[in-house]
């Protein structure tokens, strides 16, 4: 639910609450229904059932039976929000305020749960419940002091106390079975040890029958080897005869195979001759044939062949003689006879005769097919037939003596064969006879192995027996002494598990140093105190109960560090039973989280597309869920995921409307990166809050590693490889133990049967043997590694130290958020950037300068300038203390400096104040008799005290040989306003003068630091564009508007949508983008934390992103989520502190070429350096608050720059020097541009009166005492000037006194040593004898008030008393009306307090700020918006306000003027002085308007005044601040040192005729209500000055009333 919709629910719930109905919840529809249906009843009542009371019958019924439990957490101011705001919360309920359960609740409730609990005994489980109620009890006053000391809040809640049992209860259950279960395992493994050496002598004599048996079966295998070897030489005898037989039969096959293939292949040649005969013969039918037969003469061609056939067809090779036509006709009278001989011609026995005769046919040219079927087709036919048998009948005759061989050859190939196989016969026969022999024999020779074999187990079961026996024999004795701990454990474990439970219950958000309090400090204490002793291990470490070195050295593998605090934090995760919350600034702990569970792990964050549908998955797939970045708020819907709250008998879990079910196995991780959250008590009952915060120690050895492994890779290689080896060996011979243990356990009983596994048993006790000696030889190389690494540790633990420092920063400024991921890249670019040295302590010491000097720069950059100098002071005093450089009380006392009060100084030059400090200081060892010194050596002491810089000079006597913190500590003491300075000059002297220059970082150098995942953040002041530097850097880089690569985004309404396209988009293409002023889109922030997260990885490589924000005015304002601010580059772009950084800052915003521009170059470089100085001086003078600049104003380097091209122009333009023109536009317009305040125009104008005039050409004018207008010089040369020839800081430099800077500096330096002292760690114990309540107080204040405020004036009364009402009558009046209302607003409201602190009236928010207001020592606002100016405390304000009282008393008591008038006293000064002026123009009828004040200082205090002057007035309560009035002078003159306001003598005030008005040698002093000047102006008074007024007006001369 939205905040808007839980504010209408409790908008609901008010009504329901007031009145039982809440409007509009019901429709129309609804409500007719209702009425309808009671309106019976309403009859039955016997009242009227109009609607009225069917409704009002309704509601009363709701009213009677509708039960309501609210139910609210006290912690905040929720509660008391929402109780004013919804008053029916308070009004319309009974409250029942649940408190802390008292100890006996705690020990009732404890008891009740144990009552159950087996594994106890009945005695000790009342101990256990007063240990348990002890445990909570002290872990709520140790989160109070947690609270006090380190802002942290940690809560239990019966909630806590109620899973504390059960986990106690689960874990003594899992840890009793676990402990029986490994006494088992080595029992039983004792038993088969033990059982072992009684099986050996059985298996001696088994081994002797199987010997005897042995021999017999030898004996009979013997003999049937001998009728073996007889059988085997026949039938190798046969087989060689068979052998060459069958080379025979192989040699006539290959000559059958040869002569079939060579006759195959010329058969192959006639076949196409016999092919072309049959497609011939094929071509003939009877058709052709008798249209051939036809034919009564043919052509020759026709004749020939039939002639030629019939020679070919002649039987017995009988050649027909007639061969004619004729004849042929004969021969083929019966076609059908003709054709068959054709077709069965026998063409393989053609005979000599027919071949003979036949040739001439065949060379006859015409005898071709092709040429015959010119003349018959039949003809062709016949003459293709003849040609082809002829053919084929050659290449027959040619085949025909092979095919005569080849079958001579298959005969004698059949013969061979079956002699052949008449061999093989016979030695089949003698191969079955041989087998049978031969089976018998290996029969007899398996039963001889066999035995064999069983006598060789048995003597080999044996001879492992023996060395099972001799090779356990050591953990034979270890695992009898392991069982006889395990049984000395379970005697104690109810008290060993108790307090593990309490450790992993209570501790986990606690720091190491917390952690160790509780446990040694007061629960082992408080166990050994108790009546009925709980048995507890009097060593226990709760560690060693709940993990080993296997587990460790696991997560070390994983990536979790090796300090003590992980490992603690590891093991209440893993043992935990409610939900782990890991506060995890630094992403240690969620590293190894993500590398345990690997693949398995579900990582998602709340308000992450799909997360629920996530959780949902997993909860049923039983997974492990990380949700990681919690804030401090988490989704309601999560609540009963939270909490546990299973239903359906433990099946499922409902997330929003959906139940899901749930597997045991599920888990939840929760994680946040916040480095200080504050959860509510009910997340942290739901949750086990641990605290991975990085440790000190932890981190000095990362750092460690991480240096060495730059410097020496190969140690660190070395290093890292040999734990990874040793945290293997420890899990290596873990699971060895376990394995011989596991398999000696589950063997069967007779187990030495088993070879395999024995050998396995010995197998792993020798592993573990070799292991254990490669252990010892990792051990020794260790230490060699580790003295070597040592060298390197100074300088891991500088920037451990340093890390610590710049992460406390947070406690400054909530803008100061700096991540281990960053400091990590500056610290190694800082290793990497260290000059070398020959010598390796020489390298270390350049590691740490360079170290300290780039975070040092790292960590400024993004410092406000006034919280630059108390980062050195931290950063130089912890690197003194970590090197025992510094005494810890010296210190101490230079942070808090104590005085002894109610003294009185003895000595002029100490107030009272600085002496106290004196005296404490003397107290102590090192500084005893500074007291009796200064006070013997008043004088040079007073030398000291009353100069100017002391810090610069030396102290008296043997005080100067003391150290510099010694120095310091009564620096303090005695000039507490040069403390800045002096504290510069220790770091300088400490740390080197790098670390106090002024100059800023340029931007490219930071710029190349950024990256895609690495954003720039401009963190804004006023008058101040660093988005020009970003531009600039843009241009240089190819980045621009015109390009379309750079986006500028200024955010604010509708804006967000725009700049999430520009983010996707330059993160896609590379391109930069500008978020300005992300301050103003609070909701918004955390989708830009997710978006720039997301495009941190995987973006363009040239992605940038800058972002500016203002800072917010107070922490509970700041809003930019942590994220950002710790993963960017923090840029602060103020205005330089100092005119020395100032006046670089000025000349910085030109070059060689602007100075060379002008064609007037000493004109231009002189007014332009002048115009620097102004500048300088017009930025700077606003640390000196009001008595500076009235009011603050915004110049900016545009205003310089402007000037200098207006300069420029005037130049170019005229030939003399417009000095007047250019004051004018310098003064007026640009700078003046920006002034509201007369006071400040007329300062402005004055300095450049001063600065630019025709002497600067002359070479006889200084900007400041000693420090001249420079002459014609370089750009280099200007600078160098500034280095060399500006005095040191000073307000001379600005035109002010000394005086000036003491009161702001006394601030600047109580501020810089209150904010160091808070870094400090503390060891406060709150609550030890508090005194009253914050109530009490604020009550006691409140009746004294009361009691001492006056009554009222009666200003009706009072006016009946006078009959004329002369001006300054009237302006008592009026002063009574004004104290009147204050007044009567004091007693109201004081009033109205009081009955609310009673319980008689609702508290309302005005009353409680009145309340703070009261405790805080402040001017309550309603009181201050009635009342006069005033910067004083409560204290202060009310007795100054019954003084003012008292004097309007004395005035009204007879309305005659006072001697002298308290000007002070007055609500309105102006109106008495008014007053003044009205008089005398009545008196002397002169216009009003033309009438002035004339102020004429007496020598005369107040007492020696008796009466009013005729005319005007005597006032007094003035004081001068800048200067003093010299009284015997009668003018104006320096300031006394260190005398800040000195009071003003009595003046005489007359009014006079303007133009009466003398203006020679007076300076027009400004007189103001309080020190805050601007709008407390009261009149200006013309005072007496012999010096040129200039230097008042630049020194900031006025008459205050007040200070």
């Amino acid at each position: 639910m939205r905040v808007s919709s839980h504010i209408q629910h409790r908008e609901k719930l008010n009504c329901l609450q007031y009145s039982g109905e809440i409007p509009d919840l019901y429709s129309d529809d609804e409500v007719e229904n209702i009425i309808n249906n009671v309106r019976n009843e309403v009859k039955s009542q016997g009242l009227v059932d109009n609607r009225e009371n069917c409704w009002k019958f309704f509601i009363d019924r709701v009213r009677r039976q509708l039960k309501v439990t609210l139910c609210f957490s006290p912690v905040g101011n929720k509660l008391r929000v929402r109780s004013r705001k919804f008053p029916a919360i308070v009004n319309c309920t009974a409250i029942d305020w649940f408190h802390e359960w008292p100890q006996q609740a705690l020990e009732s409730v404890s008891l009740r749960f144990l009552q159950n609990t087996e594994n106890i005994e009945p005695t000790v489980k009342q101990s256990i419940s007063k240990f348990m109620a002890f445990v909570h009890t002290s872990v709520n006053q140790t989160s109070q002091s947690y609270l006090s000391n380190e802002q942290r809040y940690n809560y239990t809640t019966p909630k806590s106390f109620l899973e504390f049992i059960r986990l106690y209860q689960s874990l003594l259950r899992r840890n009793g079975k676990e402990l029986k279960s490994k006494m088992e395992r080595l029992e039983n493994g004792l038993l088969k040890l033990h059982g072992t050496s009684a099986q050996v002598d059985d298996l001696k004599a088994k081994l002797a029958t199987q010997e005897v048996e042995l021999k017999q079966k030898n004996e009979d295998a013997d003999k049937l080897i001998q009728v073996v070897g007889v059988e085997t030489d026949k039938v190798s005898r046969e087989k060689a005869i068979a052998d060459e037989e069958e080379q025979k039969v192989a040699l006539i096959m290959l000559e059958v195979q040869q002569k079939q293939k060579d006759c195959e292949e010329d058969l192959a040649k006639a076949e196409p001759a016999l092919t072309a005969a049959q497609a011939a013969l094929n071509t003939l039918n009877k058709t052709n044939l008798t249209e051939l037969k036809s034919f009564g003469s043919p052509p020759s061609a026709v004749s020939n062949v039939s002639g030629a056939v019939m020679v070919l067809m002649a039987p017995g090779g009988k050649v027909p003689k007639d061969r004619s036509w004729k004849a042929a006709k004969v021969t083929m009278a019966k076609v059908d006879g003709f054709l068959d001989s054709l077709v069965n011609f026998d063409k393989e026995n053609i005979h000599d005769n027919c071949l003979r005769a036949i040739r001439p046919y065949l060379q006859d040219p015409e005898f071709n097919p092709e040429f015959v079927a010119t003349k018959s087709y039949a003809a062709a036919g016949l003459c293709s037939w003849v040609i082809n048998i002829v053919r084929f009948y050659e290449v027959f005759c040619d085949v025909e003596p092979k095919r005569q061989a080849l079958s001579k050859a298959t005969s004698d190939l059949t013969a061979a064969q079956e002699k052949l196989a008449a061999i093989k016969a016979k030695i089949t026969h003698l191969n079955e006879n041989l087998a049978k022999l031969t089976a018998k024999f290996e029969k007899a020779t398996a039963d001889k192995l066999k035995c064999q074999q069983e006598a060789e187990v048995t003597a080999g079961t044996i001879s492992l027996a023996n060395r099972l026996v001799g090779g356990l024999a050591s953990e034979n004795v270890r695992w009898a002494e392991a069982v006889q701990s395990f049984k000395q454990q379970e005697r104690v474990l109810c008290g060993d598990i108790l307090l593990i439970t309490a450790f992993i219950s209570y501790l986990g958000f606690f720091t190491r140093k917390y952690r160790q309090s509780l446990m040694d400090g007061a629960w082992r204490p408080f166990l050994s105190q108790l009546e009925a002793p709980i048995p507890v291990t009097p060593t226990l470490d709760p560690l060693r109960m709940l993990t080993d070195d296997a587990d460790v050295a696991a997560w070390q593998n994983e990536g979790l560090p090796a300090d003590r605090m992980s490992m603690e934090n590891a093991t209440i995760l893993i043992n935990c039973e409610r939900w782990p919350l890991m506060v995890d600034p630094q992403l240690q702990g969620i590293k190894w989280i993500k590398n345990k569970y690997g693949e398995d792990l579900r990582v998602t964050q709340i308000g992450q597309k799909g997360y629920l549908q996530t959780i949902e998955h997993a909860l049923e797939a039983g997974e492990v869920v990380l949700i990681e970045n919690l804030e401090e708020s988490i989704d309601p819907v999560l609540g009963p995921l939270l909490g546990r709250e299973v239903i359906g008998k433990g099946r499922f879990i409902k997330i929003g409307d959906k139940e899901c079910e749930y597997n045991p196995k599920f888990q939840l991780i929760l994680h946040t990166k916040l480095a200080n959250p504050h959860y509510q008590p009910e997340l942290q009952a739901q949750a086990t809050l641990i605290n991975f915060t990085v440790t000190r120690d932890g981190l000095e050895d990362q750092l460690l590693a991480a240096v060495v492994s730059m410097e020496r890779p190969d140690l660190e290689q070395l290093k890292s490889d040999l734990t990874k080896q040793q945290n293997g060996f420890k899990i290596t011979l873990k699971t060895l133990e376990d394995n011989l243990l596991s398999r000696l356990s589950s063997a069967s009983g007779n187990f030495l049967g088993e070879t395999a596994l024995v050998e396995n048993l010995e197998i792993t006790k020798q592993t573990a043997a070799e292991i254990e000696i490669k252990v010892q030889e990792a051990k020794v190389t260790e230490v060699k590694i580790n003295e070597a690494r040592e060298h390197y540790r100074p300088a891991a633990a500088r920037a451990s130290l340093l890390y610590f420092i710049m992460n406390d920063l947070s406690k400054i400024h909530p803008m100061y958020q700096f991540s281990l991921k960053a400091f990590s890249i500056v610290f190694r670019k800082a290793v990497e950037r260290a000059a070398p040295d020959e010598s390796l302590k020489g390298r270390v010491n350049h590691l740490i300068d360079s170290i300290t000097f780039s975070v040092y720069q790292y960590t400024t950059r993004g410092l406000f300038e006034c919280d630059k100098l108390t980062y050195l002071a931290q950063l130089t005093f912890q690197i003194l203390l970590m090197n025992q450089e510094v005494s810890a009380a010296e210190l101490d006392f230079l942070l808090r400096c104590p005085a002894q009060t109610g003294l009185t100084s003895p000595v002029e030059f100490l107030s009272h104040q600085a002496w106290g400090c004196v005296k404490a200081l003397s107290s102590m060892e090192e500084f005893c008799n500074l007291d009796r010194d200064i006070e013997g050596s008043a004088k040079s002491w007073k030398k000291f005290v009353e100069s100017e810089c002391p810090e610069k000079e030396k102290f008296p006597q043997e005080w100067t040989n003391k150290t510099a913190l010694q120095h310091l500590c009564m620096m303090r003491a005695m000039r507490p306003d040069r403390m800045t300075y002096a504290m510069r000059d220790f770091v300088e002297e400490k740390l080197g003068s790098k670390y106090v220059v002024g100059r800023a970082l340029d931007f490219a150098a930071s710029f190349e630091e950024s990256g895609p995942a690495t954003p720039m953040f401009f963190i804004l002041s006023p008058g101040v564009d660093p988005l020009k530097d970003v531009e600039t850097q843009g241009k240089k880089l190819g980045y621009t508007f015109n390009n379309r690569n750079f986006h500028n985004v200024s955010l604010g309404q509708g804006q967000e949508v725009v700049a999430e396209a520009a983010l996707d988009l330059a993160a896609k293409k590379g391109h930069w983008v500008i978020l300005q002023n992300i301050h103003l889109v609070a909701k918004w922030l955390s989708t830009l934390e997710k978006k720039l997260e997301e495009h941190s990885e995987n973006s363009h490589p040239e992605f940038r992103v800058f972002i500016s924000a203002e800072p917010a005015s107070s922490p509970e304002g700041h809003i930019i989520p942590q994220g950002i601010l710790e993963n960017s580059i923090k840029i602060t772009n103020e205005p330089p502190t100092g005119m020395h950084a100032n006046l670089h800052k000025a000349l910085d915003n030109f070059t060689q070429d602007s100075l060379e521009m002008c064609s007037r170059e000493i004109e231009f470089k002189s007014i332009l350096f002048a115009l620097c100085y102004f500048h300088a001086v017009v930025a700077e003078r606003r640390k000196f608050g009001p008595q500076g600049w009235n009011r603050s104003y915004p110049f900016n380097t545009g205003d310089l720059t402007i000037c200098v091209n207006v300069l420029y122009n005037f130049l170019e333009a005229n030939t003399k020097v417009p000095y007047d023109d250019l004051r004018y536009l310098f003064g007026e317009i640009m700078y003046g541009g920006h002034i509201t305040d007369d006071w400040d125009r007329r300062l402005c104008r004055t300095y450049l009166e001063e600065f630019i005039k025709p002497e600067m050409l002359e070479g006889e004018l200084s900007l400041a005492p000693g420090f001249p207008l420079p002459g014609n010089l370089d750009y280099g040369g200007y600078h160098q000037y500034i280095d060399a020839e500006l005095p040191p800081e000073s307000p001379y430099l600005y035109g002010l006194h000394p005086n000036a800077e003491i009161g702001f500096l006394t601030q600047t330096s109580e501020k810089l040593f209150r904010t160091v002292l808070e870094l400090q760690p503390r060891d406060s114990q709150a609550g030890d004898g508090a005194g009253a309540t914050r109530e009490e107080k604020v009550k006691a204040l409140l009746e004294e008030i009361l009691e001492r405020m006056t009554d009222e004036f009666n200003i009706p009364e009072l006016m009946a008393k006078v009959e004329e009402r002369p001006p300054c009558i009237v302006v008592v009046f009026q002063e009574c009306e004004r104290m009147n209302v204050l007044t009567r607003e004091i007693r109201r409201s004081l009033r109205e307090l009081d009955l609310g602190l009673k319980g008689e009236l609702t508290m309302t928010s005005d009353m409680e700020n009145l309340q703070n207001a009261l405790h805080l020592d402040t001017v309550p606002e309603p009181w201050a918006r009635r009342a006069y100016p005033s910067t004083a405390g409560l204290a202060t304000w009310f007795p100054d306000l019954l003084n003012r009282i008292r004097e309007l008393e004395a005035w009204t008591g007879d309305f005659a003027v006072p001697s002298t008038v308290w000007l002070t006293g007055f609500f309105n000064p102006q109106s008495f002085l008014t007053a003044i002026m009205q008089s005398t123009a009545r008196k002397n009828e002169w216009p009003l308007d033309h009438m002035a004040l004339q102020c004429d200082v007496t020598k005369k205090n107040r007492e020696e005044f008796r009466s009013p002057p005729r005319e005007g007035a005597y006032v007094h309560g003035l004081f001068m601040e800048g200067a003093r009035w010299d009284a015997q002078a009668g003018i104006i003159a320096e300031a006394k040192l260190k005398d800040l306001t000195p009071p003003m003598p009595v003046m005489f005030i007359k009014a006079i005729p303007a133009e009466k008005q003398d203006c020679r040698s007076v300076y027009p002093c400004p007189v103001y209500k309080t020190c805050q000047r601007g709008p407390t102006y009261v009149w200006t008074f013309n005072l007496k000055t012999k010096e040129n007024p200039s230097k008042w007006v630049l020194a900031g001369v006025a008459l205050l009333l007040q200070v």
